[in-house]
């Protein structure tokens, strides 16, 4: 895997070849469908654990694949609640029910909430988790974009063009899926490839992804009952526009 890991294109500010927004999402969407394979494609369902920059590869061609499956560990295929013992994913890619008291119930999109704040860091190439922000708002990223997004305010990136503002927005609104504290309100990941190589405009915006207590433990999945109807979310010129 000739050009390394995708963090340090995501991240650095020097990196030799910048890449485009255009092949930064071609990265993104061939990761969801690396993680899509991993839950579905397989007699076993593999639950990866510890989805991050630093664990996709880039080939000489800038395809990515998934690594390091040293956390990973299998089950069956059918299985939408898995058993954990203990929470092993970094923390700031880590989903919220490896942290509540019930930790021996774990749901296997454990890996969507991870890919959610990966995206995120993708969309907008800075960590989701900035002690040196301008504002103490921005200090939890995702935090913030959800509140630009719910106020209808633009999410300005510099010399881009509305193409690729297009799929930042989409980006940044397949992760607000993603990371949705109850796992039955996340998509499967079949749900996030197909919203992702959807229109922006087809996507709803989520409801808020953040709690202030822990949430109860669903007992069905809907998360893949989204509604592929036009979006809520519409730009009006007077929308304030926010830089990344």
């Amino acid at each position: 895997m000739p050009n390394g890991s995708l963090e340090k294109y995501i991240f650095s500010q020097e990196e030799s070849i910048p890449l485009s927004i255009e092949k930064i999402f071609k990265i993104s969407l061939g990761v969801a469908r690396g993680i899509e394979y991993l839950h579905q494609g397989c007699d076993m369902q593999i639950l990866h654990f510890d989805i991050k920059p630093h664990n996709i590869l880039l080939d000489e061609n800038f395809i990515p694949k998934v690594s390091d499956f040293g956390l990973a560990k299998l089950y069956p295929a059918n299985d939408s609640i898995v058993s954990l013992t203990a929470a092993r994913e970094t923390l700031q890619y880590i989903a919220p029910e490896l942290f509540y008291k019930n930790i021996g119930r774990v749901y296997y999109k454990v890996d969507v909430y991870s890919f959610g704040m990966l995206l995120l860091e993708m969309a907008s190439r800075r960590k989701n988790m900035n002690s040196f922000a301008n504002h103490s708002s921005q200090f939890y990223f995702p935090t913030w974009v959800y509140g630009q997004f719910s106020e209808g305010n633009d999410i300005e990136i510099e010399d881009a063009t509305e193409e690729e503002k297009k799929i930042v927005k989409k980006m940044i609104r397949v992760t607000l899926w993603c990371i949705q504290m109850k796992p039955s309100d996340c998509p499967s990941m079949n749900k996030v490839v197909e919203m992702l190589e959807g229109e922006v405009e087809c996507l709803q915006m989520p409801s808020k992804p953040f709690l202030s207590s822990s949430p109860t433990r669903p007992t069905e999945d809907v998360g893949d009952n989204l509604n592929s109807t036009s979006s809520s979310f519409q730009s009006s010129e007077s929308s304030q526009s926010t830089k990344l």
